[in-house]
């Protein structure tokens, strides 16, 4: 009888172990392979049709106008994309919810809200950021645009006697330092806004910064100041009801919602200081990945029933290529670096 080798099941265990795959599997690899290419399906856009669901970081509480369209978008690309969950995370201006969104792994599943703040007012009012604004982040598309505009409490201005901004400036200059205007704190849109105003308008008004934009508009409401910058889709409510007088919105252009209300822009050339936010991911997100978001977000925004409910806060849907929305927070960050040092306004 044959003496069999002791070696024999050892190299028959790694026979299995170590030979390649069979060789029916390895082709069905390749032509996985081939079909993927010729689809134009890479890994990364592969992953982002999955199951696994979209984080989208609202820097901010919720509730706010940012919050309700970041909200009404995630229900809006269910189909396209799957689910997106809403995460607020406010603090430090928004910068503590844009940091989440700048140190995320670049796949497309972390996302958030740019706003006018986290990426163009705060990297110069802040001496310490926790992230770059202009490099820690990869454009998706604009969302909206939103103009502020200045009201006056409605008994105020009947009092004074101010019906139109240049009545507002000519009580102005004949009373230097007898108005004020709040704002949501230095450095706020609402503040940079009302110190331009004040050096263009050669006026000298007091500023009162509160902790936050809906105490300012209780102090106006109240006759604690004379006049803010505030927010058009947060004042909207008050014009209407006609507790709030509005003299000038703040885009270079009129708004359809105030079609009676002339920008400022009219009487000062250039004068522009709107609100806007939008979407973005971390830097290093795959292009496809960012075309893919692009495709879904902007398909969302040009619906009907989007513009439909983001007109309830007067805000207009503003959609956008990556590379368009990227352009325009370069271009912000460098006016609001003028304006920010102008003012002097710093929050360390």
């Amino acid at each position: 009888m044959p003496i069999r080798s002791p070696l024999r099941p050892i190299r028959r265990v790694r026979k299995r172990l170590f030979n390649p795959l069979p060789k029916k599997i390895m082709k069905l690899t390749r032509m996985l392979v081939v079909l993927c290419a010729a689809l134009g399906i890479t890994s990364s856009s592969l992953a982002q049709l999955s199951d696994r669901p979209i984080r989208l970081i609202v820097p901010y509480a919720a509730g706010g106008p940012l919050d309700i369209t970041a909200r009404v978008l995630a229900d809006a690309v269910k189909t396209s994309l799957g689910t997106v969950i809403v995460e607020n995370k406010p603090g430090a201006g928004g910068n503590m919810g844009a940091d989440v969104v700048a140190k995320a792994t670049p796949d497309g599943f972390t996302i958030g809200i740019a706003a006018t703040a986290t990426h163009a007012v705060n990297p110069w009012l802040y001496a310490k950021m926790p992230y770059n604004a202009a490099t820690d982040f990869a454009s998706i598309t604009q969302m909206v645009r939103v103009p502020n505009v200045l009201v006056m409490q409605t008994d105020n201005a009947v009092r004074l006697k101010i019906n139109t901004l240049a009545d507002l400036i000519a009580y102005a200059k004949a009373n230097p330092a007898k108005l004020n205007y709040g704002s949501g704190g230095n450095g706020s849109a609402g503040h940079l806004a009302g110190e331009w105003f004040k050096k263009e308008a050669g006026i000298f008004v007091v500023h009162i910064p509160y902790n936050g934009a809906n105490p300012a508009q209780m102090a106006l409401l109240s006759n604690q100041v004379d006049y803010n910058f505030d927010n058009l889709a947060t004042a909207a409510p008050n014009i209407r009801s006609g507790k709030l007088k509005a003299f000038a919105v703040t885009s270079l252009k009129g708004v359809s919602a105030l079609p009676a209300t002339p920008p400022v822009s009219n009487t000062f050339k250039g004068f522009a200081i709107d609100t806007w936010w939008g979407l973005v991911g971390p830097a290093g997100t795959p292009k496809d990945v960012l075309a893919k978001l692009n495709q879904a977000f902007v398909a969302a925004l040009n619906a009907p029933e989007t513009k439909t409910r983001f007109a309830t806060l007067l805000a207009e849907p503003a959609p956008s290529s990556p590379e368009e929305f990227a352009t325009l927070m370069q271009a912000e960050r460098a006016k609001y670096q003028v304006l920010v040092k102008a003012t002097g306004a710093t929050v360390d």
